[in-house]
């Protein structure tokens, strides 16, 4: 049973919802729509995770991208980082080996947002 779930607010959020499963394998487990068919949740999943999204004013504040990100565990780190860049997302740390066994990347999303993927499953 899911405990944790991370919650991302975009300006578009159909847009995001589109982007973020092209680029990085999530898919919609449910979206709900105001009476203007804007969106006003939606949770997403990959795997055995799950994440919540809404909309946003573009004068939002967020986090700087050193305060938090999103780690989200995936089989094939190389494969999904070649997915991510030829969806649009801007990879920021390219993928590399850790100290500990993990292939880890980091992306920020259509919004900015930093996510960091990787193969370590506490």
């Amino acid at each position: 049973m899911r405990t944790v779930y991370p919650i991302f607010r975009y300006p578009d959020p159909r847009a995001a919802i589109d982007w973020l499963c092209s680029a990085f394998g999530f898919q919609a487990h449910v979206v709900h729509e105001t009476p203007d068919g804007s969106v006003a949740h939606a949770e997403l999943v990959l795997d055995t995770g799950m994440i919540m999204l809404g909309g946003r004013a573009d004068t939002a504040p967020r986090p700087a991208d050193d305060d938090w990100s999103v780690y989200v565990a995936v089989p094939d780190v190389d494969a999904h980082c070649a997915q991510a860049r030829a969806a649009g997302a801007e990879i920021i740390r390219e993928p590399f080996d850790t100290d500990y066994g993990s292939r880890d990347y980091a992306a920020r999303d259509l919004a900015g947002n930093v996510w960091s993927f990787g193969t370590y499953r506490p």
